[in-house]
């Protein structure tokens, strides 16, 4: 079982997605806004954050920035059919997954389970030389500690964000295509999903890079795909 909070303002969907969630097992708790989700999930952490981007008050994607800055709670947000856009600026806020609306709860609760599982497994397996501390550049990376230092100072990397990051630098120089690091990171393997990658990769640079617009640490190879380095 597992402690979901589920952020939705249509009394319908919410109470709908609800009931499947708990007949598929996950105890849910429930929040008709953006100010009440994150006032639960800072009082009491749920395990993850179903979260609706179209709220009253403080938006989805307002609310995922702020999970995101308080700490490494998992996020799927709920998105409208078609809302490409919307689905796109939610993944740049952070968010895990993105499921599209009506959204089945046997769909949802599979997803709920493979992005727990992503971000409880040890990101410290990925393939590579065996070393534990790596230096590239200006980062310093410790598989077992699981933290990333650029210049001495400390990271904030979500669970995933981080997992993308050890996978490229256990092999630099590498080009990995964006279906091998959907399958390799996320589980996954539907070409749609590949958005995860492309998002996941800007959340990176952004942390990472001096000059996100000139990556030194993850280079785009067009056509094919990203790799770490050279640096």
């Amino acid at each position: 079982m597992s402690r979901v909070l589920l952020i939705e303002d249509d009394a319908s969907v919410r109470e709908a997605l609800a009931l499947g969630l708990r007949r598929q097992g996950h105890e849910v708790r429930m929040a008709a806004t953006g100010e009440d989700g994150l006032e639960q999930a800072l009082r009491e952490p749920p395990e993850i954050v179903v979260l609706d981007l179209m709220l009253p008050g403080i938006d989805g994607f307002e609310v995922c920035r702020r999970l995101r800055a308080d700490g490494s709670i998992p996020v799927i947000m709920l998105t409208a059919r078609g809302d490409d856009i919307d689905t796109v600026l939610g993944l740049e806020c952070g968010a895990d997954d993105y499921v599209v609306k009506p959204a089945p709860s046997r769909v949802l609760d599979a997803r709920i389970k493979a992005v727990l599982r992503r971000t409880t497994a040890s990101p410290g397996s990925a393939p590579g030389t065996g070393a534990v501390r790596e230096v590239h550049g200006d980062l310093v990376l410790d598989r077992a500690a699981l933290t990333v230092a650029k210049r001495g100072v400390p990271l904030p990397l979500a669970p995933g964000d981080l997992r993308l990051l050890l996978e490229l630098a256990a092999a630099p120089g590498r080009v990995f295509s964006r279906e091998q690091l959907l399958e390799a990171v996320w589980g996954l393997s539907r070409s749609e999903d590949i958005r995860l990658v492309d998002a996941g990769v800007n959340r990176l640079r952004a942390k990472l890079e001096d000059s996100p617009s000139a990556p030194r640490y993850i280079q785009t190879v067009r056509g094919f795909g990203y790799r770490f380095g050279p640096l």
